[in-house]
Parts: structure tokens; sequence; C-alpha cells
């Protein structure tokens, strides 16, 4: 069987990279596609094994480095570009465009969808706002997305079987593209997060500090409770506006590398997060540490923390919501053995048995027919 892999992109080692490094693990003969790789060395023996990527035109735009998404309204003609005809197998990795590759009828298609083009579809407002477009340049960006959403969906007949990462995502599957799908949960190094039983006084955030991740509203609920301390990790373009607004009790560390961020997981009081994500994998890692988590009801994390139990949930975004969580969080008990027996369901083991038994059935089944 010959295989390809293709993925949206390479330019960080984030969570969507950490499934490519299983697949990489469960099969070793993969030719790598993505319309740009900028990968530095250890990321990429990491999550390739040091192997080339195929990229796009793309790859050599000026200034495609530093920001690729500018170019927006030629992903689609680049990832048709690629020529994938002589694999029996294309497994695609897409949030974005991957998936709108061209294969054929003697070819299975397998894609592991993260999420539907989120800035065509559920944040297409949100893009538009925090974009700050004027208006000529509004009118064309409406443009080109509206163009992308009517490509997206046509594309979807180009897959043969969708793979969601959550149940979350096989709902917006089927309202987008009107598609079933399997769900596998993506891989969690959980064993790799050290059980910490006694826990200090701190609450903790991690995330890069983009509007979504609503690390802002974190901070201000905080500032709402000066009695309690809160550790902020992460940079991003929100930073230096969140530092602004911090008061005395909110300790802000910026980036840490994963050795400090397993540190302050496994000795906080509560792990806390208020955005809306697709799975969200630190709020595994947390509980991997036996920490508990008190999340927004939304998303993944609906689906990974058990309310009551391995954290609590809160049913708005907003501070009041929030801090009431907090003070219904305070006169629970938590159990971190079992917080921590929760997370092993996420396991990368898992994930790779999973994956590689569901790939080689479906293929089996493609060959016979």
């Amino acid at each position: 069987m010959k295989k390809a892999l293709i993925h949206d992109w390479y330019y960080v080692n984030g969570g969507a990279e950490k499934v490519i490094h299983s697949f990489n693990t469960i099969w070793k003969d993969f030719e790598h596609y993505a319309l740009v790789d900028f990968l530095n060395e250890s990321d990429r023996e990491y999550i390739l094994n040091g192997a080339n990527v195929n990229t796009s035109f793309i790859q050599k735009l000026p200034t495609s480095k530093s920001n690729h998404r500018k170019f927006l309204q030629l992903f689609p003609y680049a990832i048709e570009q690629f020529n994938l005809h002589d694999y029996d197998l294309v497994l695609s990795s897409s949030s974005s465009i991957a998936k709108g590759v061209m294969t054929n009828q003697n070819q299975l298609h397998i894609c592991y969808c993260h999420s539907p083009m989120r800035y065509a579809w559920d944040l297409y407002h949100q893009y538009l706002e925090e974009s700050n477009f004027g208006f000529l340049s509004g009118i064309y960006a409406k443009r080109v997305l509206h163009k992308i959403r009517m490509w997206d969906v046509i594309n979807t007949n180009r897959v043969d079987i969708f793979i969601a990462n959550s149940n979350y995502i096989k709902g917006r599957i089927k309202k987008v593209y009107n598609r079933n799908a399997k769900v596998i949960y993506p891989p969690v190094d959980v064993v790799n997060f050290e059980l910490v039983e006694q826990k200090e006084e701190y609450y903790f955030t991690a995330s890069r500090m983009v509007p979504y991740k609503k690390i802002e509203l974190i901070v201000r609920a905080f500032n709402n409770m000066p009695n309690k301390k809160l550790v902020v990790a992460g940079d991003g373009p929100e930073y230096k506006n969140i530092k602004a607004i911090a008061k005395s009790n909110i300790e802000l560390v910026g980036f840490l590398e994963a050795k400090e961020l397993k540190i302050y997981l496994s000795k906080a009081k509560a792990f806390v997060f208020a955005a809306e994500e697709d799975f969200g994998i630190i709020p595994v890692e947390a509980q991997a540490c036996g920490t508990p988590v008190i999340a927004y009801n939304k998303g993944g994390t609906r689906e990974t923390v058990i309310d009551k139990e391995t954290g609590i949930l809160f049913s708005h975004q907003n501070e009041k919501s929030l801090i009431d969580a907090i003070s219904d969080f305070e006169k629970l008990n938590f159990d971190p053995l079992l917080i921590r027996k929760n997370a092993m369901r996420f396991s990368k083991e898992r994930f790779e048995k999973e994956m590689h038994d569901f790939v080689t059935e479906e293929y089996n089944r493609f060959k016979a027919n």
C-alpha cells in the first residue's frame, strides 16, 4: 500500500502536529505533502521523523514564511496542484485546506478533520472584526471567504471517509458538509505528565494570547477576586493588553518550555480554560497531573471534563459565570487519582491503536469492493 499524508501546513509544533507525529509512529512510509513547510530541525525530527515535505508554490512566495495565510485566495488552486494519483491511500489532516486534494476512484481518501475551516464558517464574523479591514479590503476579504466556502463544500466529495477529533466536530462536519464522521479523539501524551496529589494555592491558565482563547476574560474575572492567585502562561498579540489590566494577584510568566509548563500544571489548585475549543489538549494534560479543570461548557472540553468529578463546567463566556464556577469549585473536594484516570482515556497509545485498526479495516473493505 503506497501512502500519502497531506497536512495543511507545517510551521509550528501544535496539537495538529502531535496527530501527525502519531500517524508517523503508526506508519513509517508516508510521502508528505503540505502547502508550506517552515519547521525547524528539532520539530521536523519529532513530527516527521526528519522526513522532507513536498510543498506548493506558496512556499516560495515573498513573505510566506512570516504570514502564509495572506495567500488564502490561492490555497484551493495550490492544493489541487499536488498529483497524488500513484498512491493507494491518501490520509489528509485538515482544519483548512488539505482535504481538498484531488483523488480518483481507485484511491481511498480518509480525512482526519480537526475542524471545518474556522475562519470561513463559525468564526467568520469574528475573523472580520478582529482583522480591522478597511472598507475596500473588507469587501475583498468577504468575497474571498465566500468563494472559499463554496469550494470547501464542493470538495467534500473528494473525501471518502471523515474522522472527527470529537463529537463536537462531528456535529460541525454534519452541519457544514452534511457528512457523517467517525470520532477518534486525538493523542495526548498523558504518561509524560506526573501525578501530584498535593496542590498549591494558585489557579493556572496557559494559552496563546489571541481573542478566542478568552485569556482576558479569565484575567478580568480574577481581578474581581483579589484574594485568589492566578498564574498566566503564554504570549501572543494580546499579551501587552492583558499585562496592562492584570492586578497584583495575577502573575504573567510568558511563554513556558514544556518542562516548566508541566510543573505549573501539576501543582495548580485548578486549571482554568474559557475557550470554545474543538478538543482542547491542555485540559486533558492538566487532568493527567491530577489537576481539576474549570472550563467553558461548550466544545471538546464538555467531552473531556466530567462536571463535579474532574472539574467544573460553566455555561457562559463571561466573568460572572466563571466567578460562580470558581465559587462552586471551592465548595467541593476532588480526587486527583480519579482525575488522572479520566485523562488516561485520551492516551497516545489508544489513539494509535484506534487509527491503525480503523484505517486498516476501511482500506481492506475498499480493496475488496
